[in-house]
Formats: structure tokens, C-alpha cells, sequence
């Protein structure tokens, strides 16, 4: 599976663009799709913020699955997709660090707090709220604690959640808030621990995807496959809550 590419995608093939908390979920979806069809998905990963300011200006894209629904909503609006698109997932948050870290987890953020309290926090890792909406509730949710402040000067921020949670867990941070989505890599099994944030704390991270004005026909198999039983399995399997219905 290709994961960037240039130009219009060919008739046997789907361009996707896709916010980077799904990137081990939507790669297993789009592997058990391109199996059962024979049909290639180039998936593209990044912040939805960035791929929003891309589709305004008709990127080539076919289908864009994004992190925060407002994103498909506005396009919509602009006359760049098909319809409103549907919803597909609601993200969680998750509190992570790397093995060894002084950083203890708990729901509450009680070890994060007296950590940053004794100095131990040197860099804590988010994805840029400017553009990422994993950024932006994370930083609700540091907020909603009351540890913003104190922690707003030791944040290392990832252009995207994807590249905050290797901040996290790989780049010298103590830890950091991420996509529950994103910690069951096999390639940091053992290397980290997590402990799930209260969605009450932030705006819900519901996620909606829409298929662009000009999108093939594989682009449509495959936004109807991203609604059945095999794809739904994987997204709750890796830690999304699923919509009872389009949303």
C-alpha cells in the first residue's frame, strides 16, 4: 500500500486522506479492503487542520476521513464534497509516558500534577492545537485540571497526534496526552504505559468522513466498506466508541 502520492487517483484506486490518530486503524481496514477487492488505497496521513486548508484549495483527494467533524461540515459548505458525509468514530484521549518515566498515571492526573509540581516534567508532549484536534482537547482537558498554565512552557507540540505521541514515548519527553488510538503499536508494546482521560473533560472528538465532489468509484466502495461490520470491529478493537447511525 502506497502512502503518498501525486496527481488524481487512477480508476482502480482511492486517494484518502486521514487524520494520523487513525494511522494503525485505517491501515488494517484499508489492507482487509484492498484483499477483499482488489482495489488500492493510498492512504495519507496528517493533521485534519492541514488536509482542511489542502482540500479548500482541491487537493486530490477522493475521500477525507477527519478528526474533528467540523472540518467535513465547513467543506460541505464550501461546495467541496458530495454531502455532509457521516460520522465514523469518537476519539478518546489517553495520558502516556514512556517505561521508566517519574511521570506516575492515574485517570485524575494527580501523578501528572505533582510532577510537574517537583520539577520532574521537563517536556510534555501534545499535538499542536492550532491545527490538530487532538491538540485542541488535549489542552481542554489540561485545562479543565487546572494544569495548563504550569504546563503550556514545557510542551514539545507534534504537527499532528501522531507525531506527539513519538515526542511522547521516544523523543525525551516525560510523557504526554495522545490518541487512545495510537497505543496499542506493536512497535512500543513494553516500552510505554497509559491510562485512558474522562471524555467528560473535553469537547467530544467526533470524527466524520465525506467523500469530495470529484471522487471515484473505488473512493465510494470504500467509504461504504469504512460503515460495515469488519471496519467497525477494527475501529472499536483500537479503542474508538462507534456511532449507532450515519451521525
Amino acid at each position: 500500500m502506497l502512502l503518498s502520492a501525486c496527481g488524481t487517483s487512477p480508476d482502480d484506486s482511492a486517494r484518502v486522506a486521514a487524520a494520523s490518530d487513525l494511522r494503525l486503524a485505517l491501515t488494517e481496514v484499508a489492507a482487509a479492503f484492498e484483499s477483499e477487492t482488489g482495489h488500492e488505497v493510498d492512504l495519507v496521513f496528517g493533521s485534519s487542520g492541514n488536509f482542511f486548508q489542502q482540500l479548500q484549495h482541491d487537493a486530490p483527494f477522493d475521500l477525507f476521513l477527519s478528526a474533528d467533524e467540523q472540518y467535513v461540515l465547513d467543506l460541505a459548505e464550501a461546495g467541496k464534497t458530495r454531502d455532509r458525509g457521516r460520522l465514523y468514530a469518537v476519539g478518546r484521549l489517553a495520558l502516556v509516558a514512556p517505561t521508566g518515566s517519574p511521570l506516575q498515571l492515574d485517570p485524575q492526573l494527580q501523578g501528572l500534577r505533582q510532577a510537574a509540581a517537583s520539577g520532574q516534567i521537563e517536556q510534555f508532549a501534545i499535538a499542536n492545537p492550532d491545527h490538530a484536534p487532538y491538540g485542541q482537547r488535549a489542552r481542554e482537558a489540561l485545562e479543565h485540571v487546572g494544569l495548563w498554565d504550569e504546563l503550556e512552557p514545557r510542551l514539545v507540540m507534534g504537527e499532528n497526534v501522531s507525531q506527539a505521541m513519538q515526542f511522547a514515548v521516544t523523543g525525551g519527553a516525560q510523557g504526554g496526552i495522545v490518541a487512545l488510538s495510537l497505543v496499542n503499536d506493536p512497535a512500543l508494546q513494553g516500552k510505554i504505559d497509559h491510562v485512558v482521560i474522562p471524555a467528560d473533560w473535553h469537547q467530544p472528538l467526533r470524527q466524520r468522513m465525506v467523500l469530495m465532489r470529484d471522487a471515484g468509484p473505488v473512493a465510494e466502495q470504500f467509504y461504504r466498506y469504512l460503515s460495515g461490520d469488519e471496519a467497525r470491529r477494527i475501529f472499536e478493537r483500537s479503542g474508538f466508541t462507534l456511532p449507532d447511525g450515519a451521525g
